[in-house]
């Protein structure tokens, strides 16, 4: 570490962890639930189940990308955090809130709308939370040297927070509701997300490759601008069947098909500046989660979005597993993944040992990667299934779900091999340290100025 306060980032990345960890495990709850759905069912409702599993993966997501801003900011900054106390009263804030917000859903205390479960004090704590980091990290950046990375990265922070109001925000009439609500859905995972990915992406690029920062950051610039032409309008797709003008039928046509562009750029951008610096980083765990992100997040959320994002496909498969589909592989692709990278590169020098455990690592990113593959497939094929029995020939959604019961068998099938992948990665980073580096490597690796 080039700053003591970069230290803070350990225990952010020790929390995203530890909510990863409980994401899954809710996650194979869920999954059981639809091979057999009595499981559970007089003890944890389906809907607190998965509740807990989707409020567990944005949080722990949302602790992963503090984390990684306190460890790149600093470097980026060429000074230490301004208040490394406030970080981690923040990250105090975020955990409580979190563990109240689960052991509420538990006894049935929660607000109601999907995804935006939390009960209104909690939504206030998680202001409170963003503006302790905005100060924190907009200080850090104003007092010391200010480069794209750090732009952008403060950029997609900022819109994380202004969107987050829309969840506090609880119209009464459904229509408006919902068209506020895809305020913080979509321009959170399909906007503002993508800045926080593409500026974390960029500084692992320039760590790892040695790359000419200016060259990294054209790039950089360039997918930003993609993603906010395409993701603020692209809005629209979730626009088709809730009552908002028709206007909206085209416009989500055609800039949700759009969307598939940054990500694509993205794929390019990495594997060509890898390409170009030919730099034998000794790190491959992280270089291989960092080229996996790009492609995982092509695939999840450009095209399996795409798949079923225009509208008169979507009138058939709307709120079928083809979401689900799109939905777990495109987490997993653009955010968990990179989530997963910076955290495999800053741990080495966090923990004062480089790098470490990389053969454990790169067997979770394979079954861990490959699992959530074969879910996202297995998944698709389900829901065809199911918008031919269901969309076409008239059956009843239970009748239905009757009829694709093996497909939800193979997910869970599908999810332990994620769990099992997972707990690898944690062991990997958490666990005792072994040095596995090239042999071929004699001097010890240094971070790219």
């Amino acid at each position: 570490m080039k700053y003591a306060s970069q230290r803070v980032a350990h225990v952010y990345f020790a929390g995203a962890m530890a909510l990863f960890v409980v994401q899954l495990l809710f996650g194979l709850l869920v999954a059981m639930v639809y091979t057999m759905p009595n499981f559970l069912a007089e003890i944890v409702p389906f809907n607190i189940l998965r509740m807990i599993h989707t409020n567990a993966l944005v949080v722990w997501l949302l602790m992963g990308f503090f984390g990684a801003a306190y460890y790149l900011v600093p470097e980026e900054a060429e000074r230490d955090i301004t208040s490394p106390l406030l970080a981690y009263v923040q990250f105090g804030l975020l955990l409580v809130g979190a563990l109240a917000a689960v052991g509420g859903y538990l006894l049935g205390i929660h607000g109601g709308r999907e995804f935006l479960e939390q009960p209104l004090w909690i939504k206030w704590a998680i202001v409170v939370v963003a503006l302790i980091f905005l100060f924190n990290i907009g200080s850090t950046i104003l007092r010391g040297r200010r480069t794209a990375v750090t732009s952008v990265l403060m950029l997609g922070m900022v819109g994380i927070a202004v969107f987050w109001f829309f969840a506090i925000w609880d119209p009464a009439n459904i229509a408006v509701d919902k068209l506020y609500w895809w305020y913080v859905i979509h321009l959170w995972v399909e906007g503002v997300w993508e800045l926080v990915m593409a500026s974390i992406l960029a500084f692992l690029v320039i760590k790892m490759t040695g790359v000419d920062r200016e060259v990294v950051e054209k790039w950089l610039y360039g997918i930003v601008g993609l993603a906010l032409f395409s993701g603020l309008l692209g809005t629209g797709h979730h626009y088709y069947w809730i009552g908002a003008p028709g206007y909206w039928q085209w416009v989500g046509n055609i800039f949700s098909t759009l969307e598939i562009a940054p990500f694509f750029a993205m794929v390019i951008f990495a594997f060509t500046m890898v390409w170009r610096g030919r730099r034998d980083h000794p790190n491959k765990a992280a270089m291989l989660w960092s080229l996996g992100c790009t492609v995982g997040a092509f695939f999840g959320a450009g095209i399996w979005g795409f798949l079923h994002t225009l509208s008169w496909v979507n009138y058939y498969s709307h709120g079928t597993q083809i979401t689900a589909a799109h939905g777990h592989l495109a987490f997993y692709g653009a955010y968990a993944m990179i989530n997963l990278a910076v955290i495999t590169y800053a741990m080495p020098y966090l923990r004062g040992v480089q790098p470490y455990n990389q053969v454990l690592n790169m067997w979770s990113f394979w079954i861990t990667t490959s699992a959530v593959v074969f879910m996202a497939v297995t998944l698709t094929f389900g829901g065809v299934v199911q918008v031919h029995l269901q969309r076409v020939m008239g059956m009843t959604y239970m009748e239905a779900q009757d009829q694709i019961a093996l497909f939800y068998w193979m997910r869970l099938g599908a999810g332990c091999f994620v769990l099992l992948g997972a707990l690898l990665f944690v062991w990997s980073i958490f666990g005792p340290a072994r040095v596995e580096r090239p042999a071929h490597m004699a001097a010890e690796p240094q971070p790219a100025e």
